[in-house]
């Protein structure tokens, strides 16, 4: 088992990468398909109210939940949605009985079961096979308080391409269910964006099932909210699927911010790339980045590696990192992780001073930096100078 440790961000991370045909005995902690305490379920009633000792709820305060954990959180709220697509995009309201609905996967944990049963209609997305999208696919979501449950479907065509942005912004408590669905050869890039104010409080599964030679990218960027826990999840319906999972967090004193992803591999030649990158300040700031990959017996030639960095800018922040690799077929490509957290280095910002460049421009240099592999993700400029800006915000906190 590897396990992951507390090194400066820039040196070799710890991690492992095995070669093709090689079986370890054990290879880090079981995956979270295996863990949860109890089995994916469309049915709230299946899943017992969490005390924080469970294994998928142990890093979670249960207390800032508001009551999404245990039943107690009524949809009173309010909140302003809005889809802005190219014509050939359809946009429909759906039940719960709808085909649709449902198909990337099930709810994995009481949050999202409870999601599951409150909302009132599913938004479905589609983009028509064959379809190429000029334009980007913008999903708005603005909350005005109170508590709001969710669930969304993007449903795209065999050899369609389509980007997606999801923009959270605004206060209140928010559970929701997000559901993509690529047919065959079909490409997909997601950008979901958690831009909330800092009292909000925000939990959602993401699940994507991944056609045959369809490409699926993801790319999360956490900002704001007292509480975010996502759960972004890919399974693949046939062999020689894509999919490259990549976050950027940014974690201030009293945030809690935790992602939390599987990728399940069930079926032969498919190939995830995951990278996730976090910085944190103040007193209390906590993330929490859970990476799980699953290889089954019938995932032959798969190739995978996950990968967690944090760069830690003040003292009394904490970031609990945990990549977890099960494999049951030695017949693969290749198959890894690693996990890195790392004080801000002195050295970096001595070079940078050295030559001139006053501390604070120095700092804001080497966090951009840091972020800018992720940041280029996205391909759109327009989203990307945003992002910049708001993490120069940040960083112009922790200096104040």
């Amino acid at each position: 088992m590897a396990e992951a440790q507390n090194i400066p961000v820039g040196s070799e991370t710890a991690g492992s990468r095995l070669r093709p045909g090689v079986l370890p005995a054990v290879t880090a902690e079981s995956t979270t398909a295996t863990r949860m305490s109890a089995p994916p379920s469309f049915d709230v009633a299946d899943f017992p109210v969490p005390h924080g000792r469970e294994e998928e709820w142990r890093f979670t305060p249960l207390e800032r939940l508001r009551g999404l954990h245990d039943g107690t959180a009524e949809a009173s709220g309010s909140l302003r949605s809005s889809v802005d697509a190219p014509e050939v995009v359809t946009v429909e309201a759906a039940g719960r009985d709808d085909a649709r609905v449902g198909r990337a996967g099930k709810p994995v944990d009481r949050v999202a079961a409870q999601a599951f049963s409150a909302f009132e209609k599913a938004t479905v997305i589609s983009v028509p096979k064959d379809a190429v999208l000029d334009q980007p696919v913008w999903v708005r979501l603005h909350g005005e308080g109170g508590v709001t449950y969710g669930h969304t479907v993007f449903d795209v065509g065999a050899f369609a391409e389509a980007v997606v942005v999801i923009d959270h912004q605004g206060d209140g408590v928010r559970a929701a269910n997000v559901e993509f669905v690529l047919g065959d050869g079909a490409k997909l890039t997601v950008v979901s964006v958690q831009d909330w104010e800092d009292t909000a409080v925000h939990c959602s599964q993401h699940n994507a099932l991944v056609g045959r030679d369809a490409t699926f990218k993801s790319i999360v960027v956490t900002f704001g909210g007292d509480l975010v826990r996502l759960n972004p999840r890919v399974s693949y319906a046939g062999p020689g699927g894509e999919a490259e999972l990549y976050g950027l967090y940014f974690t201030d004193g009293g945030q809690h911010q935790e992602h939390r992803l599987l990728v399940d591999h069930e079926a032969p030649n498919c190939r995830s790339n995951v990278a996730y990158k976090g910085a944190l300040q103040g007193t209390d700031a906590h993330a929490v980045w859970i990476g799980d990959v699953l290889i089954q017996a019938a995932a032959t030639g798969t190739d995978t590696y996950e990968l967690n960095r944090n760069l830690v800018l003040t003292d009394g922040a904490r970031v609990d990192s945990v990549p977890n690799l099960e494999i049951e077929t030695g017949e693969i490509v290749g198959a890894g992780h690693a996990s890195a957290t790392g004080r801000f280095e002195d050295e970096q910002l001595f070079y940078l001073m050295a030559r001139g460049i006053p501390e604070q421009e120095a700092r804001r240099l080497v966090v951009r930096g840091f972020f800018a592999e992720l940041v280029q993700q996205i391909g759109l400029p327009e989203l990307q100078e945003r992002l910049i800006a708001r993490i120069e915000t940040e960083l112009e906190a922790s200096v104040a």
